[in-house]
Formats: C-alpha cells, structure tokens, sequence
C-alpha cells in the first residue's frame, strides 16, 4: 500500500533520446530510505559515475514478506517506469521526448521476487539481473528469461549462510543442463574486469548476509555493465 519511490539523478545526467534505468529493490524488515542509507546505495551509484537514474521502489515496508504488490502485476511495472519519465522530465532532468533506455533490475535478500516477476509481467525489456544473496527461488523464470536472450546479464553474489547457497546450486545444474556457460568465482578473487567479461556470473561470497551490498560490490557492477555509460 506505500507507493514510495525514491529516485536519485547524477547532477550532469545527459538523457536526450533515452535515459538508462536502474532499479532496486530491498528485502525483509527494510524500506527504500533505510536501505539507501545502510547499504550506502545513493553513494555507491553516484561513485559509479554513470550515466543513469537509479530509481528504489517500495514493495512490502518493514514486513517479513517478499511480496512486491502491483509491481508482480502484469503492466504495472510498465507504468511505474512511465511515471518516472514524467517525474524526470517535469523536473526538467531529461528531455521532453526522452525515453526509457536499458533497464537494470537489483535487489537483496526477499527481492527476488519482484524482480522475477517484473521479469514475467513488467512488460519492458530487462538487460540485467544483480541479486544480492537473493536466489531463494522464482529460478524456472530467470532461466527463462537467461535463455531468451544471450546478451541478458545474470549476476548473483551469494553466502554460506543467507540460505541462497542450495538454491544456487541447483540453478548451476539446470544451466549444465541446458549447456549454458557461466562463471563461478570466489569474491576475494573476483576482479572488476570479471563483470564486464561474463555474462552469466556466480560470485561465492563468505561476508554476512547483510554484508555483501556494502564494500562497493554495487558500484563495482555498475561501473562494469557494458548497458551503463559514463557521464
């Protein structure tokens, strides 16, 4: 029922023709001003130095709950991101006839599932998937989705104790199954190079679930998309 949306713009944000889209999405017990803030996600994007939107919509405020309201419904995702075009544009932060450019979707924890099922009913093309020990299930459709499209970007960073690890082991073996190459890699030798090298990339974190977003994880995937420019 809270319809918050937080979005954060780069000063020299340069959005003429369309304007890149980066959405994230929080999990349990949390709401959009306190994960920007714990998480130091406004910093992070900034320090990115792309050139986007980030946008952070709220799904289920403060509750033990996955659930992402009308953003699970079909189209409605689409009418979000049409609202924060007329949002931009009446703040005279992007053109008049801008439109949407490539949409990333990133979440942590209980996020996955807004963001799989705005995969499924959003109804707007996604380029890329950042789940932050995130993968506790809606697999079969980000599978899907994977298979539609070689250039999507699947990215899950998880932990021995977030309780993603079963989850994505068993997503590695449907990807053998169907001969899907993918990267696995511990995080202490992940290189920023990794990201924009690989598509498909399982990183093995032994941080603390609540831990992995911080450390400039997120940056480091903005800054490494081949879908983000820089200002």
């Amino acid at each position: 029922m809270d319809s918050t949306v937080l979005i954060i713009a780069p000063k020299n944000l340069d959005a003429k023709k369309a304007v890149d889209l980066v959405f994230w999405f929080h999990g349990w017990r949390n709401h959009v001003d306190n994960a920007a803030v714990f998480y130091e996600l406004t910093k992070q994007f900034i320090e990115s130095g792309r050139n986007a939107v980030l946008v952070m919509a709220e799904t289920a405020r403060d509750a033990p709950d996955s659930y992402g309201g009308k953003l699970e419904k079909v189209g409605d995702f689409k009418a979000l991101v049409g609202d924060v075009l007329k949002g931009l544009k009446e703040k005279g932060l992007i053109s008049q006839n801008c439109t949407s450019g490539h949409i990333l979707l990133g979440g942590h924890s209980g996020a996955y599932e807004v963001m799989a099922m705005i995969i499924k009913n959003g109804g707007m093309p996604i380029d890329e998937a950042m789940l932050f020990d995130s993968l506790y299930g809606k697999t079969e459709i980000f599978m899907d989705w994977i298979k539609a499209d070689s250039k999507h970007r699947f990215i899950h960073l998880f932990t021995d104790h977030g309780g993603t690890l079963e989850e994505s082991k068993h997503m590695n073996q449907l990807l053998d199954q169907d001969k899907i190459s993918y990267f696995q890699v511990e995080e202490k030798d992940l290189k920023p190079e990794m990201y924009s090298k690989y598509p498909l990339i399982y990183i093995h974190s032994l941080k603390q679930h609540n831990d992995i977003v911080n450390q400039d994880n997120f940056r480091l995937m903005l800054e490494n998309t081949p879908f983000l420019k820089p200002l």
